[in-house]
């Protein structure tokens, strides 16, 4: 049921989806509802007539009234003029039992409206305390998963730091390595160099003492080359081309067997 706002003195049209508030001509039915000129002029052009907030049949020729909500002064002073007191308060006393069940029907609604607003947040606060249940047991594992893979990181740092420190002192190990084969290389290089040379070096001083032979004259005494048969044999301390007469002698022993040569 549509009715009219609360505090408010302006009625309110009654059908489901409109709640206008009246001005000018309304629509009054017999069932104590009201709707604007608007959806009552659509509603009511049909027959039989249904009223379109409880579904009355409306079938009498003053259950639907258009009436006009603001009436000029001639008008108000003559619609209940002539009639009876009793008649007069009938009509009044109908007319403010129509404002009353308007005034309790929005007040139904209203309350009506609060109820399922009400039953709205509550289902909407079930819905968020679930959602907020689901979601601070999801923290509490993403929590429980921080702190293990803060850990995972703590143990990785220890390991980088291990592997950094063995790095460290393999490379200290590699540049004292690299030092020792340097110097073994260079090493290897002179002992080399000097293997090459020694040759050489032999070479050289075979050639100084030939040369130092030939220049230094000759002391010591020396046999001569054997001379043609029939000549004789001697050994002779050489001083100089012409001392080689100086001491000359025969071996019987070499002319006997020439002359035993001669002879066969």
């Amino acid at each position: 049921m549509m009715a009219m706002s609360l505090g408010d003195d302006t009625l309110l049209c009654n059908y489901p989806k409109c709640r206008a508030k009246l001005s000018g001509f309304a629509w009054v039915t017999s069932c104590s509802h009201v709707f604007c000129d608007q959806h009552g002029s659509g509603e009511f052009s049909r027959s039989p007539a249904i009223c379109p907030a409880c579904s009355t049949a409306l079938s009498g020729k003053l259950d639907i009234v258009r009436t006009e909500l603001s009436p000029c002064e001639e008008y108000k002073a003559m619609v209940l003029a002539g009639l009876r007191p009793d008649i007069v308060l009938d009509i009044s006393s109908r007319a403010l039992a129509f404002w009353s069940y308007q005034v309790h029907q929005e007040r139904m609604y209203q309350e009506y409206s609060l109820s399922r607003a009400d039953t709205q947040l509550k289902q909407m606060e079930k819905v968020l305390n679930q959602q907020n249940q689901s979601r601070e047991i999801e923290l509490t594992a993403m929590r429980g998963e921080i702190a293990s893979l803060k850990k995972v990181m703590e143990e990785y740092k220890r390991k980088y730091s291990e592997v950094s420190e063995r790095l460290m002192e393999r490379n200290r190990q590699y540049q004292k390595l690299q030092g020792l084969y340097d110097s073994l290389r260079l090493r290897n290089m002179v002992v080399g160099a000097g293997e090459r040379e020694m040759p050489l070096l032999h070479g050289n001083r075979d050639l100084n003492i030939a040369m130092a032979r030939q220049a230094t004259p000759q002391r010591s005494p020396q046999f001569l080359s054997a001379a043609p048969i029939g000549d004789s044999r001697f050994f002779s301390c050489l001083e100089g081309d012409g001392a080689k007469t100086f001491f000359q002698f025969s071996s019987p022993a070499r002319d006997k067997n020439q002359s035993f040569i001669n002879k066969h």
